[in-house]
């Protein structure tokens, strides 16, 4: 028996691949998220900019059942880019297989498959990478930095990564119901395991700390999603300063948090006098504060770069052209109109956002294809009292809020 087939890890995705995913669903949905929509990725790593003609490589890092590879190479395959390629790596031959029939039912002929391991990319599928995914992989490893340095010698040196990692607080409950399991049945068979999960889950007392945490519901889905939160062979939390320390060890560094507005201390608290407080605090600082405030992050989306490349990101200027990810302008310039605020719920937490006496107005002419300048332009022509330190100052007031929220991303033409 070989070292791979001893590892529990491997048992446990081999017989439930994670998250359970139907290939024929191919046919009627793309399961869309992120990080990793190449919309994203040119916002956040690109300085909005990306060119379909040049060669583009990815790497999907713990691919799992493949919803970021189908979405990435799917997205790759729309915008006309004939020489990208997408790379899926994973240790579980059943999630390859899910992965690759779903790739299948949509004709994608840009996705590329290894099996093994993220420790041994160098050999399995060395880079360079323009772009590196890995969600949901580096807290399963026996050595996460180890893994994390791997994924950054794989990378261009203008390339970036994104990451997804689980959080402390929103796991309240889950490490010591883990424990508990582990003491019940951890001996025996997965699939035994499972049962006895099922049924000590709906008999756990009032005071049990899992039973009282509102934010976690993923394992009522399926059992491959009761096994990957609580039967999981090997797996930690994060905390925003480690995940930062962990950025920081490998040469990295956080281009952005997502959604921005959950990493904000101000988001959590009307008191003016507390966010001149928050403030004054160094960036790092701030965002540790946020999630202490908070208290439900079950886990950190986030993209990084190397330490050395700076202003990565896109910047709302002239030529900038602001699309919407999840709703038309003239929808969202509707649901300001009474109030001037833009509301979302994210992870249980409800989030508001101001807009500035011109927000709506700007809002209805965002369309995806006019630039900024074409928006001041077109609003001066219909409000001439408009001037342009007045429509640059709202401008900025009204990207900010809907960035926040995720709301808003930006690209430029070549």
């Amino acid at each position: 028996m070989s070292r791979e087939d001893e590892d529990p890890l491997v048992q446990q995705y081999e017989a439930y691949p994670y998250p359970s995913r139907d290939p024929a669903d191919e046919r009627k949905r793309l399961v869309v998220g992120s990080p990793s929509d190449l919309r994203e990725i040119r916002h956040y790593l690109k300085r909005g900019r990306f060119d379909p003609a040049q060669p583009f490589r990815a790497l999907i890092a713990g691919g799992g059942t493949g919803d970021a590879a189908i979405m990435l190479a799917q997205q790759l395959t729309d915008a006309g880019a004939a020489d990208a390629e997408v790379v899926y790596l994973d240790l579980s031959s059943s999630s390859r297989a899910v992965t690759e029939a779903r790739a299948k039912v949509r004709g994608l002929t840009n996705l590329r498959f290894v099996t093994g391991r993220l420790e041994s990319l160098q050999d399995l599928a060395p880079g360079p990478y323009d772009y590196i995914d890995c969600c949901g992989v580096l807290h399963h490893l026996p050595d996460p930095p180890a893994g994390l340095a791997a994924l950054t010698a794989a990378l261009a040196e203008d390339g970036g990564i994104g990451l997804m990692l689980y959080a402390h607080l929103g796991r309240s409950g889950v490490y010591e119901l883990q424990a508990v399991l582990r003491t019940l049945a951890g001996d025996r068979p997965l699939a035994e395991q499972v049962a006895v999960a099922r049924r000590l889950l709906p008999k756990l007392p009032e005071t049990n700390r899992f039973r009282r945490n509102p934010y976690l519901f993923d394992h009522r889905q399926s059992d491959a999603a009761l096994v990957d939160l609580l039967l999981n062979g090997r797996d930690r939390a994060y905390s925003v300063t480690e995940i930062l320390a962990l950025l920081d060890g490998c040469g990295l560094r956080a281009v952005s948090f997502l959604p921005s507005a959950l990493y904000q201390p101000e988001s959590y608290l009307a008191d003016p006098e507390l966010h001149r407080r928050f403030q004054d605090l160094m960036p790092e600082a701030r965002l540790q504060v946020a999630e202490d405030l908070a208290g439900n992050m079950k886990s950190h989306l986030l993209y990084a770069t190397r330490a050395e490349n700076r202003d990565c990101e896109a910047v709302l200027d002239d030529e900038a052209i602001p699309l919407l990810t999840k709703h038309k302008g003239a929808e969202l310039a509707r649901a300001a109109q009474k109030d001037l605020s833009i509301k979302a719920t994210i992870e249980g937490t409800a989030l508001r956002r101001r807009l500035p006496r011109l927000g709506p107005a700007l809002l209805s002419r965002i369309d995806g294809e006019r630039s900024v300048k074409a928006i001041r332009q077109d609003l001066h022509a219909a409000n001439p009292a408009v001037d342009a330190t007045r429509f640059a100052r709202e401008m900025q007031e009204t990207y900010e809020a809907l960035q926040g929220l995720n709301l808003i991303l930006l690209r430029k033409d070549l």
